[in-house]
């Protein structure tokens, strides 16, 4: 056979190109197909629903100022932006609270799932959509308008994760609700501590239990002898979804404090408001402007700050008249009950034998057959622990959540402090916000200043929520809510200065009673401190010590190693260099690295020398505090339990061998040289898609990461990992409102107003956020008239 080398050669340079050529052409067409999802920054749109022209000004940022005709028409063209840049996050936030993300993420996502089915999240939100009153309804459904529209508009091209996934369903006004049911179940999240205090209970005594999160007070303790095993309640933690771990959920943390006007530069009062939630691409937050045209009986009123996208209503803002921000309370409104069977289908009351409410869940999964999820509900609320393997010892736990009763009106409290006045309709509104527990940090332009406390907290008959109580014999029921006049609010102080960063908000021992896992006060102390420092502030200044990163935790904490020889070595260098410091938490610094891996280890010597198992219970600086006291109150913890502690020797040798650890631990990472290692490298903030994080390429594309200073305890809170000292948790939101002019507003978020990886908006807040702008600034202007305008949207009535 004859050979032809070079016509062999030609055909195979043919196929070749051509497989290059359908390649390119196949590459070509999808990144044509992916620019297609980019929204169009200019240009005439209608809308249905909408009772007049709408125009959206977008600043170089794409922050929108949207000047409408009504309330209405401006939630409908909220809802219309709020899905152009985020319909795939408001997507994936009603998937989760309904329980429905195996239908696009496969069984990975069946545990989250179940869960959400059995708190029946989404059967709670279309009954509360019912009660509301006509015109928070009337909010609620302008908004879906303009969601919808803007889903029938693009169909696929909505965003790009719909190329793979399919268009959305179309949006209900009560998926709104589903975000408000979502906060109260991920800011209120107690339930899960009295599960690890009871996984505990049969393994340390009643005081040390109290220990693990010192509190001043606590009002009595349940049953220990009617408490499930150890091991089921161990399986059951497993079963359970673990936030936020298994999605990038927040935590339950932030900052806010307001001064008088008398304590103002401006001659009006300053309001700052910092939540801290979990880091995510993109972040939670999505900032605007809304002007409102005058009408018959209503001047014109302004909006501007921080929405979420998936609600109509301005949640961190000001109108023309308030300010107002948010801090979690940490009110204990959850509770486990165990709950005593009666035959196979019921279960005991004071009353007697009552049967369960039972309810089945069609779960659809994608890739298998849907699951039937057979879900038992009791007085108290539904039974969590069917989510594991029923136990055969004739119990069973449920749950009683105050986000889950009936009749929750936080939409219209939103809505009421949105048009809110003065600060006694301030007040009103906050009696209105039944979920989730907060502070809500209000200012007013006629110099007065408040917080008041929302969410429902409920009257226990016996008890204080720290363990699962005896649910048959009635003696730890709720029997009522905790009067809204009788919280600890707060007007008007002779010092002119409110400020809240989680701590307690009443004295110990005083009633109502709240709860008793409260944070800290380390960052409630250096606010009031810097605070302290002047006797009038500008808004400039509160920008700033939103910034601030000195730890008065670690000031605390410190001395614990001057009672320790000095070490040979790296470990004699790190406690040199720990010792020189004053705390400040720069990510340019070697001692903030060395602390936050000398302090965890420590907490955890201290915890297994108590006999708390590995992992069972998280390394909390509270602990630790109490652990390392200087009066030795704490020192039993640092010797095997057992053995009586009689100074704080043990304690100098627990935080020297912690500190030894420690430093062989970063040598292995970051060289032998203590003096040369720097925070920032190891401590850097991680924004990332809550899908594409899974997918190892799009992960580094998608993902924003940037240096950080601070740590858990400083004002500019910036929390780490379990396991690693990436920066999970902080202030995705900072927002200062100066009351002297309806132009003071100044915000900045996390990552950008876009949800869309290929925009130019998707990361461009993020190099300001970390203080990395280039002309210095810390905010973005919320202005009436943004500068560098990137274009103009009409919409217009159908």
């Amino acid at each position: 056979m004859q050979r032809h080398p070079g016509r062999l050669r030609r055909f195979l340079l043919r196929g070749v190109f051509w497989t290059v050529a359908l390649t390119a052409v196949a590459a070509g067409g999808t990144a044509a197909l992916l620019w297609s999802t980019l929204p169009p920054r200019e240009g005439r749109f209608e809308l249905a629903g909408l009772s007049a022209p709408v125009e959206i000004v977008q600043d170089e940022y794409g922050i929108p100022r949207i000047s409408a005709a009504s309330e209405q028409d401006a939630a409908t063209a909220l809802g219309w932006l709020h899905a152009r840049d985020r319909m795939f996050q408001m997507e994936m936030m009603r998937r989760n609270a309904s329980g429905r993300l195996s239908e696009v993420a496969g069984p990975a996502a069946l545990r989250l799932d179940r869960f959400s089915r059995t708190l029946g999240l989404a059967q709670s939100a279309e009954a509360d959509y019912a009660a509301l009153s006509p015109e928070t309804r009337a909010m609620l459904d302008a908004y879906a308008k303009g969601v919808n529209a803007w889903l029938d508009q693009r169909g696929r091209l909505a965003a790009p994760e719909f190329l793979i996934m399919g268009v959305p369903g179309p949006w209900r006004p009560s998926d709104s609700l589903l975000w408000a049911k979502t906060m109260g179940l991920w800011l209120s999240g107690n339930w899960r501590q009295e599960l690890d205090r009871a996984r505990l209970a049969s393994l340390l005594p009643p005081a040390r239990l109290a220990e693990l999160w010192p509190a001043d007070e606590s009002l009595g303790r349940a049953d220990l002898a009617s408490l499930p095993p150890s091991d089921h309640l161990t399986r059951l933690a497993a079963a359970v979804p673990s936030f936020p771990e298994d999605a990038p959920l927040p935590s339950s943390a932030s900052n806010a404090w307001a001064v008088s006007a008398e304590r103002s530069t401006t001659g009006r009062p300053l309001l700052a408001s910092d939540p801290h939630l979990g880091l995510q691409a993109p972040i939670l937050w999505y900032l605007a402007r809304i002007e409102i045209a005058a009408s018959e009986g209503q001047p014109a009123r302004m909006l501007a700050g921080a929405t979420s996208p998936g609600i109509p209503f301005m949640v961190i803002g000001r109108n023309d008249r308030l300010a107002w921000g948010f801090t979690t309370t940490h009110s204990d409104t959850q509770d486990l009950f165990i709950e005593r069977l009666a035959g196979p289908d019921g279960y005991e009351t004071p009353e007697g034998p009552r049967p369960f409410t039972i309810r089945e869940e069609t779960i659809a999964i994608r890739g298998q057959p849907a699951e039937t999820l057979r879900v038992r509900e009791t007085r108290h609320g539904p039974v969590i622990s069917d989510l594991d393997t029923p136990r055969q010892d004739g119990t069973a736990l449920a749950v009683a959540m105050a986000a889950l009763a009936p009749g929750d009106t936080a939409a219209s409290g939103l809505f009421a402090m949105n048009r809110a006045r003065t600060l006694a309709e301030a007040r009103a509104a906050a009696a209105l916000i039944t979920a989730p527990a907060q502070n809500m940090m209000v200012a007013a332009v006629d110099g007065g200043i408040g917080m008041f406390l929302t969410g429902r907290t409920p009257i226990r008959r016996e008890g204080d929520g720290t363990l699962p109580a005896p649910g048959w014999d009635g003696s730890h029921d709720w029997t009522g809510w905790v009067p809204f006049d009788a919280m600890p609010h707060s007007e008007n102080p002779p010092s002119g200065v409110l400020v809240n960063a989680n701590n307690r908000v009443q004295p110990a021992g005083a009633e109502p009673y709240l709860g008793r896992d409260w944070f800290g006060d380390w960052r409630f102390r250096r606010i009031h401190s810097l605070l302290g420092q002047r006797e009038k502030h500008a808004p400039e200044d509160f920008a700033a010590i939103q910034r601030d990163t000195l730890s008065l935790f670690a000031r605390d904490i410190l001395p614990a190693l001057r009672r320790i020889p000095r070490p040979e070595g790296p470990a004699g260098a790190a406690r040199d260099l720990l010792l020189s410091w004053d705390g400040e938490m720069s990510a340019d610094l070697p001692q903030p690295l060395i602390f936050n891996a000398w302090w965890p280890a420590a907490a955890r010597l201290a915890l297994a020398a108590g006999g708390v198992p590995e992992g069972a219970w998280p390394a909390t600086p509270e602990f630790l505090r109490f652990v390392l006291a200087e009066d030795g109150r704490g020192a039993h913890w640092c010797q095997p339990a057992g053995e009586p502690a009689t100074n704080t020797d043990a304690c100098a040798a627990l935080s020297a061998k912690a500190l030894e650890e420690t430093v062989a631990r970063l040598s292995e990472s970051y060289g032998p040289d203590p003096a040369s290692w720097r925070w920032g490298t190891a401590h850097q903030a991680r924004f990332e898609h809550p899908l594409l994080r899974f997918i190892p390429v799009l992960r580094d594309w998608t993902r924003i990461t940037t240096p950080r200073s601070g740590d858990g305890e400083t004002v500019d809170r910036a929390e780490t990992g379990p396991r690693s000292f990436t920066n999970t948790q902080g202030p995705g939101l900072r927002s200062v409102f100066d009351l002297a002019s309806p132009q003071g507003a100044m915000a900045v978020i996390g990552t950008g107003q876009s949800g869309n990886p290929l925009s130019g908006q998707w990361s461009d807040q993020t190099p300001i956020w970390a203080g990395r702008a280039p002309d210095g600034g810390l905010l973005l202007p919320l202005s009436a008239v943004p500068a560098g305008s990137t274009g103009t949207l009409r919409l217009e009535p159908r």
